[in-house]
């Protein structure tokens, strides 16, 4: 199913980051992979995205931190939010700061497709 979209993905564990990027490619989708919210955001001025799957998480600037960010900056991208957590209230967060979807991994790359092809619809 090639798609034209294009999806930045955020997260600081490495293997899950590639494995993800490479799941969403074979699948026909363009997809970046980004270490940190602060690498993504030094390079979207040179990139355009759909829709962002970050993980929530991170050292620095969290996922929610990086929602907040975008929206300030007029951002209209869509996010997916990801976590290993299972922090109470994090899904009342998560519809509170916008996100399109929170997903809990481990994850089904089909559960992770329903929330980006929704999101950017």
């Amino acid at each position: 199913m090639p798609t034209d979209l294009e999806i930045a993905v955020i997260d600081d564990d490495e293997s899950f980051r590639v494995a993800l990027v490479e799941s969403l490619s074979s699948l026909g989708y363009g997809a970046d992979g980004y270490a940190s919210a602060e690498d993504y955001i030094r390079t979207i001025g040179g990139k355009s995205f759909d829709c962002v799957v970050t993980d929530i998480h991170m050292p620095g600037m969290n996922g929610l931190d990086l929602m907040k960010r975008l929206a300030a900056q007029g951002s209209t991208i869509p996010v997916v939010l990801i976590t290993a957590r299972s922090d109470a209230n994090l899904e009342v967060k998560a519809a509170a700061a916008g996100a399109a979807c929170l997903l809990r991994k481990p994850f089904a790359i089909n559960n992770l497709i329903q929330c980006i092809e929704g999101a950017v619809r």
